[in-house]
């Protein structure tokens, strides 16, 4: 059986994902004001030549591989993130969470950017909203925490952008949304799957003790196309 999280960019935006896909049948990739993610069904080679034809000067993306590469011709490294890949147990049910989240949508998204740069979960643009299932919550008219969907992958739907402010961290927000989050995606009879930074040890330890178990390492680098 094929492993759809070896290469899950390329993989959701072949299912889960195709309604946002651009590209090509062998290298695809999203707009950039979704998210940077493109990912290719060939060796790296002849993906990454693909994607240079396909994409302007200048557009930055960002390659979720569990192998290391070197850089290829006609791009620069902007930046590399090691990281791992957690995968929710099918036969695990999770505990209701202690609050109850609120939905956000278009009329957040000033708000949800911000957070997503104070607090660096991973990339968050305009658009990234799109991939659905946002909910958070707020203190004094404020967004505090925030989490949501991203690929989807046949079976599996990742959980994205698990962030808190720094002002609200040991409220039990994060576990809230995960929980909640979880009770959406189990419901729907998906996987729920979820990326973090490999020295992100604070997240780890909250997906651990939800019961996630590590799937893989996986390593994220940025890069940017020259021309």
């Amino acid at each position: 059986m094929t492993d759809l999280l070896h290469n899950p960019v390329f993989n959701a935006l072949a299912t889960g994902e195709s309604h946002q896909a651009q590209g090509s049948a062998h290298a695809k990739y999203f707009d950039e004001e979704v998210s940077p993610f493109a990912g290719f069904d060939t060796d790296t080679e002849t993906g990454f030549r693909e994607l240079h034809e396909l994409l302007p000067a200048g557009r930055r993306i960002l390659f979720a591989t569990p192998e290391e590469i070197d850089i290829p011709n006609n791009w620069q490294l902007k930046a590399e993130v090691k990281g791992l890949q957690f995968v929710y147990p099918g036969d695990s049910r999770p505990a209701n969470p202690s609050m109850e989240p609120v939905p956000l949508n278009e009329t957040h998204v000033q708000e949800m950017v911000a957070l997503a740069a104070l607090t660096k979960p991973g990339p968050f643009n305009r658009r990234t909203i799109s991939f659905g299932h946002y909910h958070g919550f707020f203190e004094n008219g404020k967004l505090a925490a925030m989490t949501g969907q991203r690929l989807h992958i046949n079976d599996y739907t990742e959980i994205s952008a698990v962030c808190t402010h720094p002002e609200h961290t040991g409220k039990g927000y994060a576990a809230a949304l995960l929980l909640h989050q979880l009770t959406i995606i189990l419901s729907q009879h998906q996987q729920p799957f979820l990326h973090v930074r490999g020295d992100n040890n604070r997240a780890i330890e909250i997906y651990k003790r939800l019961g996630f178990k590590k799937n893989r390492t996986m390593n994220f680098y940025f890069l940017e196309r020259l021309g």
